[in-house]
């Protein structure tokens, strides 16, 4: 677990040196679902309609901005040669900047959605669920996009490429954290597309980091 926390705390250390990619997802996310209602008009039942849709998208769109800077800048001054030839697992390492992909991008996408969805009226008990829905899906989205980062390094076009790639892995998670919410406010419970999401999580955090160093490997050589 050293090696994890190592990887995890040098990308956060260079994250703090470059807040501006960090700031630019954030601004994103809030200009995209502030936008909605401004453009739809202020109906109280349709915006609480499309207001989880709105927000998972929003939050998909704006975790999928940081993905091809994941491994581009590490890959380009050879510091991923050296991670893959350090006795430390190579697989942790990455597992270690996945997770400061999300603490960096997924994290604050899930504190900031309680304060945008009041936007949506939506009631304290769908933004409960719309913060852990976030909470369950958002490392999900880092890891699978992490796949198709590793795919797609050192393509040209690689950007377009791997939106191409991933925006369809992404849709079972889309339509779960988007439908926990919904039902919840038709009064159905939402356990069951929260446990979908925790087992998409769970399959995510053991096959993802292997998966991506399998693909950094072919990159590299």
């Amino acid at each position: 677990m050293n090696t994890l926390f190592v990887a995890l705390k040098r990308d956060l250390l260079l994250a703090a040196r470059r807040r501006s990619e960090v700031v630019t997802a954030l601004f994103f996310f809030v200009v995209v679902v502030s936008l909605f209602p401004l453009g739809i008009g202020p109906e109280p039942a349709m915006l609480r309609r499309i207001g989880p849709g709105v927000l998972w998208v929003a939050a998909l769109l704006a975790t999928l901005l940081g993905l091809p800077r994941l491994f581009a800048s590490d890959h380009a001054d050879g510091t991923l040669e050296q991670m893959a030839l350090s006795p430390r697992p190579f697989a942790l390492l990455v597992a270690g900047k996945i997770a400061a992909h999300w603490l960096l991008c997924g994290l604050p996408l899930v504190l900031l959605a309680p304060l945008l969805g009041l936007q949506f009226n939506l009631d304290a008990g769908e933004l409960q669920v719309l913060m852990l829905a976030l909470l369950l899906g958002t490392p999900v989205l880092s890891l699978i996009g992490a796949i198709g980062a590793a795919l797609t390094l050192g393509v040209r076009g690689g950007g377009t490429l791997l939106a191409l790639l991933v925006l369809p892995l992404y849709v079972p998670t889309l339509i779960f954290g988007a439908g926990a919410v919904e039902a919840q406010s038709a009064g159905l419970g939402s356990s069951a597309q929260l446990s979908i999401l925790g087992a998409l999580l769970a399959l995510a955090v053991f096959f993802a980091p292997w998966a991506t160093t399998a693909a950094l490997r072919i990159a590299i050589e």
